[in-house]
């Protein structure tokens, strides 16, 4: 389903445009020089989908999802029919079917957007049905309280906001030569500089580099205490992943964003 939200309206004028708005940051299209400069080139301009799960009272959950017309093909003239009629609370079969349902054309990739917004839904419809909320149902709380880090380049804004944690987009990747190296380091190095030795600083190189560069921005960067550095590398190439972890032993990597189903994440 479509939500047409209200319309937001910023009553305080910013001070300097976001990063986000024009700031490069390195991709997987990076050595492609017509879609370099930013993501907004060559991403698609899908809008988010939003699943509705009713039950037979008539209490309804929602779940959220991406990527548009595509996934809500998925849900609306596959998926979903599938599932009238069955158990709301046999969850385990559920995801099994939504799982089995998705082998004609693979459950990774926009399948697993569907599939997301469905089990987000579905979570939703128990929790109004129990009078529970989900993280109740999902076990209760694990702890009080937990440390959020900001993701981002506004650094500024962040600390001004009291985080403590920062994670930086990448500017520069390997179609970037030395140069763009040396551009990633000062980067760092004037972040790190700001916020001092306190903070937890990472980097979110979002599929951009090869083996070989990581290995060498991470050596580069080495100076300045990276607590993780994120998704460096194509997703689906396992063995680069292998060999990275072989070469990278004394820095923390974090992947997975873009990893679909249960699947890699046993491998891993």
């Amino acid at each position: 389903m479509r939500l047409t939200a209200p319309p937001h309206e910023f009553k305080t004028k910013p001070r300097h445009p976001s990063w986000a708005e024009d700031a490069e940051v390195a991709n997987p299209m990076s050595r492609y020089p017509k879609v370099k400069r930013h993501r907004k080139l060559w991403t698609p301009a899908w809008e988010n989908v939003w699943c509705k799960v009713t039950a037979e009272d008539g209490t309804w959950g929602l779940g959220m999802t991406s990527h548009g017309r595509p996934v809500a093909a998925v849900i609306d003239d596959h998926l979903g029919p599938q599932l009238i009629g069955e158990d709301l609370f046999a969850g385990e079969k559920l995801a099994d079917m939504l799982f089995r349902l998705t082998k004609p054309y693979g459950s990774t990739g926009l399948a697993s957007y569907a599939i997301s917004a469905i089990d987000l839904a579905l979570w939703d419809l128990r929790g109004k049905v129990l009078g529970q909320p989900v993280y109740k149902l999902l076990g209760g709380a694990q702890k009080d309280r937990i440390f959020c880090y900001a993701t981002g380049n506004d650094v500024d804004w962040y600390q001004e906001l009291g985080f403590r944690a920062f994670k930086l987009a990448c500017p520069y990747g390997p179609a970037d030569g030395l140069d763009g190296l040396r551009k990633n380091e000062e980067f760092i190095a004037r972040t790190r500089e700001q916020i001092g030795d306190k903070c937890e600083l990472m980097l979110d190189c979002w599929m951009a580099f090869d083996v070989e560069y990581t290995v060498r921005l991470a050596e580069t960067l080495r100076p300045y205490r990276l607590k993780w550095m994120e998704e460096c590398l194509i997703p689906e190439d396992l063995d680069a992943h292998i060999a990275l972890r072989s070469r990278l032993p004394w820095q923390t990597l974090a992947t997975g964003e873009h990893w679909y189903t249960h699947v890699p994440f046993q491998w891993a």
